[in-house]
């Protein structure tokens, strides 16, 4: 965990922005696919234009109305595909843009998964972060509106919110590219395994759902041995969810 606070906190001395290159609307050929999530008005697009050069590719998601932006870069030898999420609340699958933002993070397998947090309003925000990592153990909290967050005083123990979260916390003000090249290196250590992420895990599980979730886990491993996330799975099929059901019973998942 120290070496994830230290990628996160301190300045990347490796970072050379003359590695960096920003290829637009460019995603043909990617190494790497990443995934940019978070809450409304958290600077989601922001720090989405910050990294592929203010230049999107834009559309729908098959067979929905929700719009879908990609854009990419380049930075070390190692081409990068980023897919800008709906801005959602939670990932509850409640409307067609939470269940477009899970199921991309859940089926799509992204590499790297950019939770952007407004550092103002964090407590609000953490919530979908939680749902995110019970999916997904490749992420990074980037913590953007640092400025704003300053401007009211607001002071954030970087180190202590990666250690419990599990996850590198990237310290952002994307409008001014401030911590972009540091978010672009801890990108780069996730999706080549340098840095590996341990992220909090929902503890206060009762007991009889536990055993029953740790169960149902176990057989869900046992037959699909390649699904990483066995854990939330079986939650959301104790829940009856029928979109998990599907997407099991048609192999989507696997």
């Amino acid at each position: 965990m120290e070496k994830m606070a230290d990628s996160a906190c301190d300045s990347c001395a490796h970072y050379n922005s003359a590695s960096l290159k920003k290829l637009g609307v460019h995603v043909n050929d990617t190494d790497y696919v990443i995934a940019i999530a978070g809450n409304p008005n958290t600077g989601k697009s922001t720090v989405f234009n910050a990294l592929t050069g203010l230049r999107q590719h834009t559309g729908n998601w098959p067979g929905k109305t929700v719009s879908r932006a990609e854009g990419a870069y380049e930075y070390a030898d190692k081409k990068y595909k980023l897919v800008d999420l709906p801005g959602t609340y939670s990932l509850l699958s409640t409307s067609e843009d939470e269940e477009v933002a899970r199921n991309f993070i859940l089926f799509g397998k992204p590499d790297v998964t950019i939770i952007v947090a407004d550092a103002g309003r964090l407590e609000r925000n953490l919530n979908l972060v939680l749902q995110i990592l019970e999916i997904t153990d490749k992420a990074v909290l980037c913590l953007n509106l640092m400025d704003e967050a300053k401007r009211n005083g607001i002071v954030i123990d970087l180190r202590t919110l990666s250690k419990e979260l599990g996850i590198p916390v990237v310290p952002t003000s994307a409008r001014y590219q401030q911590g972009i090249p540091e978010l672009i290196q801890t990108i780069d250590e996730i999706a080549s395994g340098k840095i590996v992420c341990k992220p909090r895990k929902i503890k206060n599980v009762p007991k009889k759902i536990l055993k029953a979730v740790t169960k149902l886990s176990t057989e869900i491993e046992s037959e699909f041995p390649e699904i990483p996330n066995s854990r939330w799975i079986a939650l959301r099929l104790l829940e009856g969810d029928g979109r998990i059901i599907e997407a099991l019973k048609s192999g989507e998942l696997v």
